[in-house]
């Protein structure tokens, strides 16, 4: 599919489909079971036939990067609500310890991902990108503000969540991540 065919509208019942796509991938991420599933018997969990599949998504990792695509889009959507609800730290705080949540429910996404890093996907780094920038403008704001401090760069906070992803597998991985946040917040603080 050409990038200009991708940006065209879908009609309703390639949209449903495709949201059926994406919905059910999900579950199986979570679940942990996608690359012990064949991918056309992916399709029939789906409810849709193989060609409507392989039009959609031509590969595993075609899909797993749309799924990643809208949680990232998500995301950062999110990011943008608190900043213009919520008092600027407030807003921050809030943000990364829904990113712990997220991450939390999320597992087999982020156990999917590290495997499809191994193809070089642009994709994740694209969605690195956006969600670096949404960590920017949260920061941004906050230190304008004077809550937190003006010396440390979104990059260091993202540096923390990833940490934090990479060892879910450790066992009390929640509390320790809720921990981790609280010292990032901690650390973040103006202390002027």
């Amino acid at each position: 599919m050409s990038t200009r065919d991708s940006d065209k509208p879908l009609r309703a019942d390639a949209r449903r489909n495709r949201d059926a796509l994406l919905a059910k991938a999900r579950e199986v991420f979570d679940a942990g079971g996608f690359f012990d599933l064949r991918f056309d018997d992916f399709a029939r969990l789906a409810g849709v036939g193989t060609g409507t599949l392989y039009r959609h998504f031509p590969t595993r990792e075609a899909l797993a990067e749309a799924v990643y695509h809208e949680e990232v889009a998500a995301l950062c959507d999110r990011a943008r609500r608190l900043r213009a609800t919520l008092p600027a730290q407030e807003a921050l705080a809030a943000f990364l310890r829904g990113m712990v949540d997220h991450m939390d429910a999320h597992q087999g996404l982020a156990r999917t991902l590290a495997t499809l890093m191994t193809t070089g996907s642009s994709a994740l780094a694209d969605g690195s990108l956006a969600l670096e920038q949404a960590v920017t403008e949260l920061v941004a704001a906050a230190a304008e503000g004077g809550s937190v401090r003006d010396d440390v760069s979104a990059g260091t906070v993202m540096m923390a969540l990833h940490g934090i992803g990479a060892a879910h597998d450790r066992p009390g991985w929640r509390a320790e991540a809720d921990g981790v946040i609280t010292l990032v917040l901690d650390g973040l603080t103006s202390r002027g």
